[in-house]
């Protein structure tokens, strides 16, 4: 699917389709009232007829309407105008691409004059037009690749014009950021889906390359010798089960000379077993998405890429499977972090710390001006937020408001806990610095991220933990591409 932008109204775009706004209480968006006015009628008299509520999310397809040059309309339903707000927004853009029909290869929508509400004024055009590529490139989705038959994607439009009455440099302008963003959301929902025989760590490392190739950044991507090297020992005590060697993957974009870069820092177990202190069996496949932190750190940097932000960004991503094995790590073993700091191990689970804690040292050679974190880290978060809110912890007031702010404003929600001293008491060890786990049942998620902040005092620092957000479950099961909408926004917002 590709986007452009029209100069054109509704009634007169030439288009297979053209969708417009409808409102529940019968109202007409100003494109759909052209609509009515070159038909005679013929869209007020579907909404008498009840044909059409413009209930959210409802559409209806009339066909060969007089006056209007497009074969096809599509009246999408808003819902109420005073309850129209950023959801509801993409809630309707994806309405409009599933329902404009089989032989629909070009939509035209006129979405400028759907008024979105946001705090005590709306959304603006680019907004608008940012929101409408992302929404409308996941409507086309597919994970089909290693089918022998693929899916049917003909009933999804190739072109999607936004129609706009006079030009707007920053409409066009959010157009191409919309699409930076989906091709970076496909990337990271691409890899997270592949089966953890295909996407193990050697494959991320050339993904990261491919995609260094064909942006011009620099990529180092370090094998086991070179890690040990590095002296990250909690890092490698979680490779020792499996026989895939671990990669510590760097990826360096410079869109700003010699500023001091945003590092972010992606968990990426390819396959977590649970080690030593093995996983339940049941659904243990969706633990195949446990590198989706990892993804969405090469999502954000191409997105960033694509756009050519001016700023620099440096991606840093540990990438090991966690297996039980003969050599594999045990409870109660000890391991020196790169740090220095000891760390005794009571779960073996509780293992993307012990490979973050690592790479977050690591950044600090690159004297970032701030680092963010992106881990499917805890169970307790998901139990905490469920699938809606991302987790946010930061240890620095003006990173976290920058990150509630982009979160917002992406339409990727993101909810914070605290990262408070008194929390880590649970994980003090008799026998090392610390612990990799705190008491059971009691704040998991907080007492993961304290835990990751024993190695961030040398920056600002903020931690996402997606591990409710990342993919879902059941009949909808894959990766969501989340949270590359929040990381992308904030670093836009950085750049401006």
């Amino acid at each position: 699917m590709d986007f452009s932008t029209k100069l054109a109204s509704a009634e007169t775009a030439k288009a297979d389709c053209v969708a417009v706004g409808i409102y529940a209480d019968g109202d007409l968006t100003p494109a759909a009232r052209r609509i009515d006015l070159a038909s005679k009628g013929a869209v007020r008299a579907a909404i008498k007829s009840g044909d059409a509520t413009g209930k959210r999310g409802t559409t209806l397809l009339l066909r060969a309407l007089a006056g209007v040059a497009a074969p096809r309309v599509l009246l999408v339903g808003l819902g109420k105008r005073e309850e129209f707000g950023d959801k509801a927004f993409g809630e309707a853009v994806r309405a409009a691409a599933k329902g404009a029909g089989a032989g629909t290869r070009e939509l035209a929508i006129a979405a400028t004059d759907w008024v979105v509400k946001a705090g005590n004024g709306a959304r603006d055009g680019a907004w608008q037009a940012r929101q409408l590529a992302i929404a409308a490139r996941e409507t086309v989705f597919r994970s089909d690749e290693l089918k022998s038959k693929k899916d049917d994607n003909s009933t999804g439009p190739a072109h999607v014009q936004l129609l706009l009455e006079k030009r707007d440099a920053a409409v066009e302008r959010g157009l191409k950021e919309g699409v930076a963003i989906a091709n970076g959301m496909a990337l990271t929902k691409r890899l997270g889906n592949l089966p953890p025989n295909v996407c193990t760590p050697t494959f991320l490392g050339e993904q990261a390359r491919k995609l260094g190739k064909e942006f011009k950044l620099g990529v180092d991507v370090f094998d086991r010798r070179q890690i040990e090297k590095l002296g990250m020992g909690s890092f490698l005590a979680v490779t020792r089960g499996s026989a895939e060697p671990p990669r510590l993957i760097v990826l360096k974009y410079n869109g700003a000379g010699k500023a001091a870069p945003i590092a972010l820092v992606g968990k990426g177990i390819t396959f977590d077993s649970g080690g030593i202190s093995l996983k339940p069996g049941a659904n243990m496949d969706e633990m195949k998405f446990d590198m989706c932190g990892a993804a969405s750190v090469l999502g954000a940097i191409r997105a960033a890429a694509e756009m050519k932000l001016k700023l620099n960004v440096v991606g840093v991503i540990a990438a090991c499977e966690n297996l039980p094995s003969g050599t594999a790590t045990k409870p109660g073993d000890i391991v020196t972090s790169m740090s220095g700091q000891t760390i005794e191990v009571l779960n073996t689970d509780a293992e993307g710390r012990l490979i973050l804690c690592d790479a977050l040292t690591y950044v600090e050679r690159f004297k970032p001006a701030a680092v963010i974190d992106i881990a499917t880290l805890t169970g307790a978060c998901v139990v905490a937020l469920g699938d809606v809110n991302t987790g946010l912890f930061a240890t620095d007031e003006e990173l976290a408001g920058e990150l509630l702010k982009a979160a917002k404003n992406a339409v990727d929600p993101a909810w914070r806990m605290p990262v408070e001293d008194d929390y880590q008491d649970q994980i003090k060890s008799n026998f090392a610095d610390m612990a990799n786990i705190g008491m059971p049942g009691k704040a998991g998620a907080v007492i993961a991220a304290c835990f990751l902040a024993r190695f961030t005092k040398a920056y600002k620092w903020a931690h996402l933990d997606i591990a409710g957000t990342a993919w879902k479950s059941g009949a909808a099961k894959g990766a969501t591409g989340r949270p590359v909408p929040l990381l992308a926004q904030f670093l836009m917002e950085r750049a401006a």
